[in-house]
């Protein structure tokens, strides 16, 4: 399967981070091996075809793209939502291309809008196209530097049909979740809302808004060139960070039928090899915790559970994952909205039970808590105003199962990692 490997550690104003590609084609890679100027990315990929809106929903129909942000919701579908509401509404709709990652231990679509920011911007082009947009915005989190560098980078292209403003949203969990985004553009906090009607019927200033992924957004720029069927064929890579216990995300270019050992292998010195792991969390904060021994020799395509933003952790044996779960738990339960009761009561309890399972006290009921952790969790799940608490429960549950033996040692008095900090960020 492998023909090209490469391994090279990139520093920019973004991040330090390893970059590993099983990619086959140059020309059919979503990351380059350093970031590509106007001119250098024509050369590379080619130029853009020319396709009406309706040909661009049928090819994203075709190809079956999913969007790589979290919830992997059909693109042609929204693409055809956002078109229709524009239509009913006798309005030109808005298209948000969303590069604001959120979970701190995320990297690649960062990584990506670095090294190949003109495939973005040409996905970019082409979701406006197909829904009639006539204003675009593309997002990227504050404090990296992404801001400045994508504005520079604009401007070598010739002048767009629909205008893109490269917008910097604050450095929060949930900055990038839809109505977050729509609310910060239009003046307010980047934060979830209510919405009475959906995004892409009354999203950015009221008009029909389109909210994808940037990485998404790439695939379409590649499906454009190469056509829906290369895609369909699974010939097409997809973009991971993965995180080792030396703190350093690599961000990896594979294809979802890679298995998992493959997947985090680093071939660097500084990380343990992974068959010294007790266990590796898929899908990132919102993600499932499994056993390593169960998941070393699947793909991602046929585990089952939840590919979130694309981001693995490998937990080598010398940590807890209690400790690191506890520590999870607590971040998105602060970075919570708080305006339902899910994130306003659900969260901090559960962050608060696990935290105790992780650090308990001669007065911990390890019973009572497994109990009521499972009793939240399933009172949480769908209950609220977006899938923030169902990520966490998921989370919970998860680590539950998966650690159950950990939380056993933790009750005789025991821990795999006693005192050692948790090797995952949680922001600042």
């Amino acid at each position: 399967m492998t023909t090209t490997t490469t391994m090279t550690t990139m520093t920019t104003t973004v991040l330090p981070v390893r970059i590993r590609s099983y990619a086959t084609n140059a020309a059919r890679r979503l990351l380059a091996s350093e970031p590509l100027n106007y001119e250098a990315h024509c050369a590379v990929y080619g130029g853009l075809s020319y396709l009406d809106g309706e040909q661009i929903i049928l090819a994203a129909e075709l190809a079956g793209l999913r969007g790589h942000g979290g919830a992997a919701f059909p693109t042609h579908r929204k693409l055809s939502a956002v078109r229709e509401a524009a239509r009913r509404g006798r309005r030109r709709a808005v298209v948000v291309a969303n590069g604001s990652e959120g979970e701190p231990a995320s990297a690649k679509d960062k990584t990506l809008m670095s090294l190949a920011p003109h495939l973005v911007l040409d996905g970019l082009a082409l979701a406006a196209a197909a829904v009639g947009a006539d204003r675009a915005f593309l997002t990227v989190e504050a404090g990296h530097g992404l801001g400045r560098y994508l504005t520079e980078v604009s401007r070598q292209r010739p002048a767009p049909t629909v205008p893109v403003t490269i917008v910097e949203v604050p450095q929060r969990f949930l900055s990038g979740q839809e109505t977050a985004l729509v609310s910060f553009l239009d003046g307010g906090a980047a934060r979830p809302r209510f919405q009475i009607r959906p995004v892409y019927e009354h999203g950015v200033g009221g008009a029909p808004t389109l909210v994808q992924n940037v990485e998404t957004l790439a695939h379409l720029a590649l499906i454009a060139r190469h056509g829906p069927g290369w895609y369909r064929a699974g010939a097409a890579t997809s973009l991971f960070t993965v995180r080792h216990a030396d703190g350093t995300p690599t961000v990896v270019e594979a294809m979802p039928s890679t298995p998992v050992r493959q997947l985090v292998n680093t071939d660097t010195d500084t990380v343990p090899h992974p068959g010294s792991s007790q266990a590796v969390l898929i899908g990132g904060y919102h993600g499932t915790w499994l056993p390593w021994a169960d998941a070393a020799s699947s793909s991602l395509e046929t585990l089952g559970v939840p590919l979130g933003a694309g981001m693995l952790a490998v937990l080598p044996h010398d940590r807890c994952g209690l400790i690191e779960t506890a520590s999870i738990l607590r971040y998105p339960a602060l970075e919570s909205a708080g305006q339902c009761g899910p994130c306003l009561n659900g969260l901090p309890r559960m962050a608060s039970a696990f935290a105790e399972l992780a650090h308990p006290t001669p007065r911990t009921d390890f019973r009572q808590i497994h109990t009521d952790l499972s009793r939240w969790a399933g009172l949480i799940t769908g209950r609220g105003a977006c899938r923030h608490p169902d990520g966490s429960a998921r989370l919970a549950h998860s680590a539950l199962t998966t650690f159950a033996r950990e939380a056993d040692a933790h009750a005789r008095g025991r821990c795999t990692a006693p005192g050692r900090p948790p090797m995952l960020p949680v922001g600042k």
